[in-house]
């Protein structure tokens, strides 16, 4: 499973406004330090600000700051405001055309675990996720994954 590259942008927008309590963040600001592209960032900013997470205030001195404490932001209520579908596979989207659809029990799995992540997602809250304001006057770290997904203790790893 893969989030859109939307989610995760609009995660670190979150991240990065919550690091800079009390002040007003630019777009430009942003997507200098990410090196995202503005229009994209625009486009993630209204987003956020449209359900409630961010305040922005346009013109000269506009910005964006955080609407409401990172304590009172839920992760998994981001993920579900930015994400267009959670149509994990073909028969949960509209113009499905798997043969196996109705009797497949594939689905009630899919459900389930993706019923899974958010409840893992529900416990935390952009507090959880800050970082440390002056970690964002450090120069840039490598742009390589450091973490990704891992598997269970129990599942073998190819040799």
């Amino acid at each position: 499973m893969r989030l859109t590259s939307f989610t995760d942008y609009a995660l670190r927008v979150l991240i990065y406004a919550a690091g800079h309590e009390g002040a007003r963040v630019t777009i430009e600001e942003a997507a200098s330090y990410f090196a995202i592209s503005h229009a994209h960032l625009k486009k993630v900013v209204l987003g956020l600000s449209r359900a409630g997470f961010l305040a922005s205030t346009k013109g000269r001195h506009g910005g964006f700051a955080l609407a409401r404490p990172a304590s009172e932001i839920n992760i998994a209520d981001v993920v579900q405001a930015t994400e267009p579908d959670f149509g994990l596979f073909e028969c949960f989207l509209t113009g499905n055309a798997c043969r196996i659809s109705r009797p497949c029990r594939l689905p009630n799995l899919a459900n389930e675990a993706l019923e899974a992540f958010l409840a893992t997602l529900r416990k935390y809250t952009l507090a959880d996720a800050m970082v440390r304001p002056e970690f964002f006057t450090l120069p840039a770290a490598p742009s390589e994954p450091l973490r990704g997904p891992r598997r269970g203790a129990s599942a073998r790893q190819p040799g």
